[in-house]
């Protein structure tokens, strides 16, 4: 089935349908979708660091956070 009749069976469903649970998931799915991503509103430094982060973590380049907090006190 291509999408324009995929479209048209899912617009007849909606018409047909009068449970609103249906409509406010069907809704709820459209919004969800079109939330922007985080990672897509920051910079590529921002990215980077996070990035950078992340690779340290894995690395087990951790410090405990009591001994950060004791230097930086």
């Amino acid at each position: 089935m291509n999408i324009q009749a995929e479209k048209i069976e899912i617009m007849k469903m909606i018409l047909e349908t009068n449970n609103p649970n249906i409509l406010k998931s069907v809704k709820n799915i459209f919004k969800e979708s079109t939330k922007t991503d985080f990672w897509e509103t920051i910079s590529q430094e921002q990215k980077d660091d996070i990035l950078e982060g992340i690779e340290d973590i894995e690395n087990g380049e951790v410090i405990d956070y009591k001994d950060f907090m004791k230097k930086h006190r």
